[in-house]
Formats: structure tokens, C-alpha cells, sequence
């Protein structure tokens, strides 16, 4: 990539896998499409991150035989495009993203808390247990004791009776003021606060080279993708605690507005580069190719009305198995 006056772009720390990569790709600028791109296409698209022809082929079948592309053939092209109701999908997830963080929720003052005994033979229900919990963003104040800020009983008590638990209680509760511990000390913020800091570090030079007119369109398309990449993470493990408490200084306010700037900032550039990828195997297919800022995201989103996913396409299944796996493999908070 090239330098600029203010340094190198940044890219993402650990290196997106290719098989996200593709789908935040398709997801950004392939909105509501019917047709299919070819996979030469989609193997040189992976190779604007440096990923080699054979990791791309593989990322592509891999999708398909997840049932997150579908595959066409005419003669010796093989095509792959997106399945049917997903583009929902990808408009409802965007939204969420781009949106996350534009504001602290409101709070009642009331936690909902999670209690539950689970005997030591069965770690595996124990385990299903704290993964599913973490996706819906509760924190161990103790072994057991589990809390969240939200009005959460009705997914806490959907859990437990997925996992047919019943040595458990859900219920909603008020801190009692004193000298002891409270409740928001089971979400150790230190780590995302970090992450925080450096996001906005990593990216406010990006802002420094679209000031000067530095970035290309193939740079362009690298970061946005990339920075979609990054940025994604965050409403899926930040609490998202109410205002009253967050640390002084919180740091997403300020890492919000500068993912929000590049991202709508890059837009024209990167589907410049995306058609241009595009373009080399297919010119009149890369003419389909779109990018959507915020607020046409916003528009589309108030569009769906009642069409909204429910949570059984091909998509929305591999994203909560992702996250439920995640979950399963980190263990954030104090006490789990």
C-alpha cells in the first residue's frame, strides 16, 4: 500500500479471514443483487488483501457449502451470488453497525440477573450456558450470578429453557446503595476501553490522508472493507452500558464518529476500485456494482416496514454460531 505523507494506512492488526472478508465485500457493494459474480472475479477481489488465488478459492467454497453464496454454472464459469433474503439482512446488520455508539441507552436502574446451579458434571451445559449469556452481553458478577444493565429476561429465560435448565432464575432487581461491591464491576471495560484507543489511533490517519487527497481507490477499498471489519466487533462484545456507567473519558463516542467519516468518505472511491476489480472479468456486471453511506442504509432500514429477518437464513444461523463460539473461547469479566 502506499505511503502517505502521514504514514501508511493502517490495516486491520490480525488480518481479517477470507471468507469475511468476501461477505463484508458482497455486503457493502453488492446490495440487492440477483446476479452472480464470477468466481474469477471474487478471487481477484480477495487478492486486492493479499489473498492468495488458492485461499480465495477455498474461502468461496467454503461459503457455498455454508449456504452463505449460492452457485450457478455456464459452461466452464462458475458464478456465485447472494441467497435470497439475506440482503435483509446485510441492511439490518449495517444499520446496527453504523449506528451503534451514536448514543448511551437509557437506564431504569434495575439489572436483570441470571442465577443459576449447574453441577460440576455437567460442564458442557455450563459452558452452552456462559457462551449464550455472553452473546446476549450479561457479564459474572460471581460463579452463577450473572447481570445486565438491560431488560434481558425474556432472551435470559429463552436461554435456559433452549438448554432445558431449570436450576436457574431470572429477575429484575435494584442495586441497594452501600460500601459494597457493584454489579457494573463484572464488566471488566479495561481491555474494550484499550481497544477503543486504538481504533481511533489506527484510523484518524485515514482522515489525515482524505484530507490531503492521498488515498487511492484501491487504498480506499482495502480500509473501508477492513475498517467494516474492525469496527463489527465492537456491538458484538461492547455492553453498551448506560451512561451513568461508563468510565470518564469513555472512548467510543470519539472512535464512532471517526468509523462513521471514513466510512461514508471512502464509499465512492472503494466502489471505484470494486468495479474496476470487477470490471477485468466482467465490465457489464461491474456497472451493477454500488456502495451506500449512512444514511441511505438509514432509508433502506426504515423501508424493510415488517420485512425484517427473524433469524433463520443461512446468514443470521453461521453469524450467532460464530458468536456463540467466539463466546465459548473468551471468557471476558471477572468470574466465570
Amino acid at each position: 500500500m502506499t505511503a502517505t505523507s502521514s504514514g501508511p494506512l493502517p490495516r486491520s492488526q490480525q488480518g481479517a479471514e477470507p471468507q469475511l472478508l468476501l461477505t463484508s465485500l458482497l455486503g457493502d457493494f453488492w446490495y440487492w443483487r440477483d446476479e452472480h459474480v464470477p468466481s474469477a472475479a471474487l478471487v481477484e477481489l480477495l487478492g486486492e488483501f493479499d489473498i492468495s488465488p488458492a485461499s480465495a478459492r477455498a474461502a468461496i467454497r467454503r461459503l457455498a457449502a455454508r449456504g452463505l453464496l449460492t452457485v450457478s454454472r455456464s459452461g466452464r464459469t462458475t458464478a456465485y451470488g447472494i441467497p435470497g433474503r439475506t440482503s435483509e439482512v446485510i441492511i439490518e446488520r449495517t444499520h446496527r453497525m453504523l449506528t451503534f455508539g451514536t448514543t448511551a441507552p437509557e437506564w431504569d436502574g434495575q439489572w436483570t440477573v441470571v442465577t443459576f446451579s449447574v453441577p460440576e458434571q455437567d460442564r458442557g451445559l455450563r459452558t452452552a450456558l456462559r457462551s449464550r449469556l455472553r452473546v446476549l452481553r450479561f457479564a459474572a458478577l460471581y460463579d452463577g450470578v450473572w447481570v445486565s444493565p438491560h431488560d434481558l429476561a425474556g432472551p435470559a429465560l429463552a436461554a435456559l429453557r433452549e438448554l432445558g435448565l431449570r436450576s436457574a432464575t431470572v429477575f429484575r432487581a435494584t442495586e441497594v446503595p452501600g460500601d459494597v461491591g457493584s454489579p457494573v464491576a463484572a464488566f471488566d471495560l479495561g481491555p474494550l476501553a484499550a481497544e477503543y484507543d486504538q481504533f481511533v489511533e489506527r484510523y484518524e490517519r485515514v482522515l489525515t490522508g482524505l484530507d490531503a487527497g492521498l488515498v487511492s481507490p484501491a487504498q480506499a477499498l482495502r480500509t473501508r472493507t477492513e475498517l467494516r471489519v474492525d469496527w463489527r466487533r465492537f456491538p458484538e462484545t461492547d455492553p453498551d452500558l448506560p451512561a451513568e456507567l461508563l468510565p470518564a473519558g469513555w472512548a467510543r463516542d470519539r472512535a464512532q464518529k471517526v468509523f462513521l467519516q471514513i466510512y461514508d468518505r471512502l464509499g465512492p472511491l472503494a466502489e471505484l476500485r470494486f468495479r474496476q476489480v470487477l470490471a477485468a472479468t466482467d465490465p457489464a456486471l461491474a456497472e451493477l456494482a454500488t456502495h451506500h453511506d449512512s444514511v441511505q442504509v438509514a432509508e433502506l432500514f426504515a423501508g424493510l416496514g415488517e420485512h425484517h429477518p427473524v433469524g433463520d437464513t443461512p446468514f443470521e444461523k453461521a453469524a450467532e454460531a460464530r458468536r456463540l463460539d467466539d463466546a465459548g473461547r473468551q471468557f471476558p469479566g471477572r468470574k466465570s
